[in-house]
């Protein structure tokens, strides 16, 4: 009889103790979990914060929309913009660049692709289908056409802005500074540096 109650006494020990651990385990399970979801949230955040300070500060990207920038640019190409540049440089002349589009009315977008042509200090002039600066004819092997909007009289570039054009030089095909004037240096965004897609066109500009 007596061993009889001892081995009902064992087995219910066995029983508390592997309930024990059941319950033990489930716990650890659950702390794990916590604590891997806890890592993985503090990680996301963390990449995402550096993402966003590199698109702030750093570089951005920016696809091409309409035919204005032809031969150079295709609407749909994906462009990376160096940011950054602007703050240990001023544009230069031919450097292409995203800014903020200065002109109104229904036709207005948010930026705009242009090639600086014209940076402070620079007389800029159109004249028999051909782009002057400072009385010189400037050699564009970037485009396809003579320029066919009609011309367009002397301009000084005037201090802390800078005449951009598309190059797309066939007629009408363009805004750019000969309509809206030249453009004050803080409403460039950034240097176009590189199109990064599609693949097959990717280079540096």
């Amino acid at each position: 009889m007596n061993r009889e109650l001892e081995e009902v006494f064992m087995r219910s020990r066995k029983q508390r103790y592997r309930s024990v651990t059941h319950n033990k385990s489930k716990l650890e399970s659950r702390r794990i979990w916590l604590r891997d979801m806890r890592e993985w949230i503090i990680t996301a955040g963390i990449v995402f914060a550096i993402m966003s300070l590199l698109n702030i500060f750093v570089f951005n990207v920016s696809t091409v929309i309409g035919q204005s920038m032809q031969p150079t640019l295709y609407e749909g190409e994906k462009l990376i913009i160096n940011k950054i540049a602007l703050s240990f440089g001023n544009p230069g002349r031919g450097d292409i660049v995203v800014l903020h589009d200065p002109s109104n009315g229904p036709d207005r977008k948010e930026y705009l692709v242009k090639r600086i042509i014209g940076i402070p200090g620079d007389i800029v002039e159109v004249r028999d289908q051909q782009l002057y600066v400072n009385g010189k004819v400037v050699d564009e092997p970037y485009i396809d056409t003579a320029i066919e909007d009609p011309d367009f009289s002397e301009m000084t570039v005037q201090e802390g802005t800078y005449f951009v054009m598309g190059d797309n030089r066939h007629a009408g095909a363009s805004k750019d500074s000969r309509y809206f004037g030249a453009v004050a240096q803080e409403s460039i965004v950034g240097k176009a540096s590189l199109i990064w897609w599609p693949v097959a066109k990717m280079r540096v500009l």
